[in-house]
């Protein structure tokens, strides 16, 4: 609200200006575009993927798990053990259907893809896929 010219008090009283419903405007806004905007996940390690000529884009958002050389998995920024990955994969799916992206290093065992494959399969996945660079 501004005041302004004579008023009740003094004549000395600066003009004011009431922002309130501007820093209001300002957080609905924040608000909103933290609710519709998709975050970008990330596995929390920084694996070398294989190559494939048949590689294909995934649009939809998924569910990211990586799979490092030594063969330890990785999902959401931290180390998780193998048992895990089937209560966070359902925890996730049970939100919303989605594939599940494996990122698996080139060095990694086979034995340890598909032991994270199996279990996301227990989980519920419908889609679970191997994440490769296209040749």
């Amino acid at each position: 609200m501004i005041r302004i010219g004579a008023g009740a008090g003094s004549g000395n009283e600066a003009p004011e200006i009431n922002i309130v419903p501007m820093i209001d405007l300002v957080f609905f806004l924040l608000i909103f575009f933290l609710v519709s905007s998709t975050l970008v996940q990330e596995t929390g390690v920084e694996v070398r993927r294989p190559v494939a000529a048949t590689a294909e884009n995934i649009k939809d958002s998924s569910i990211l798990i990586a799979v490092a050389a030594d063969g330890t998995i990785y999902m959401d920024n931290r180390q998780v053990g193998l048992p895990a990955v089937r209560a966070l994969v359902r925890e996730r799916l049970r939100v919303r259907e989605m594939p599940v992206v494996i990122i698996a290093d080139r060095e990694s065992r086979t034995r340890s893809l598909v032991d994270v494959i199996d279990e996301c399969r227990m989980a519920g996945a419908r889609s679970v896929n191997v994440a490769t660079e296209k040749k």
